[in-house]
């Protein structure tokens, strides 16, 4: 059975999770309203990666025993000023939830569980290429400043990200 302080700080984690994925999703809704669908097809694939995020953590919190606790989701903001300023709130969004894993990961240590110090692992390593893809999009965002065809051409190969497919438990 999972520590109790441990399953509260996951069950957090969860919400936190959930809350990136309406961040992600409000980006997304922001930059199609905006014209920037490819913009927003990445950004909607990363409100699928996050809510992929949030079941690991439910998953692994049912299989130690600890009940799931679902909390209500702050309303993320809705609007932002242009695509460089929605990526740059989704790189300093990302560094963070890296703050927040890698409390968690000190908290399992504090506790010496490790099975979750294992678990929480698979997301320290995430956070990195989490962390270093936003970067990198800010970056080329910055390059490309206003010039039109930079735009259309992120934009554009921004929107080939292809949505994530998950396996399902029950599939023959």
């Amino acid at each position: 059975m999972i520590d109790s302080k441990m399953a509260d700080a996951l069950n957090d984690q969860i919400n936190a999770e959930l809350y990136s994925s309406y961040l992600y999703l409000a980006m997304a809704a922001d930059l199609s309203s905006k014209n920037f669908n490819g913009f927003a097809q990445w950004m909607r694939v990363q409100a699928q990666e996050e809510l992929i995020h949030a079941m690991k953590l439910y998953d692994y919190l049912i299989q130690r025993g600890g009940a799931v606790l679902l909390a209500q989701v702050d309303a993320p903001a809705t609007s932002w000023d242009n695509v460089l300023s929605a990526f740059e709130d989704a790189y300093e969004h990302e560094k963070y939830v890296t703050g927040r894993i890698n409390s968690l990961v000190d908290l399992a240590e504090e506790l010496r569980d490790h099975a979750t110090r294992s678990f929480l692992q698979w997301f320290v390593d995430e956070q990195v290429e989490e962390e270093a893809t936003a970067d990198e999009v800010v970056g080329k965002l910055r390059m490309v400043s206003d010039s039109g065809n930079g735009m259309l051409m992120m934009d554009r190969d921004l929107g080939a990200r292809e949505p994530l497919l998950v396996a399902s438990d029950d599939a023959d």
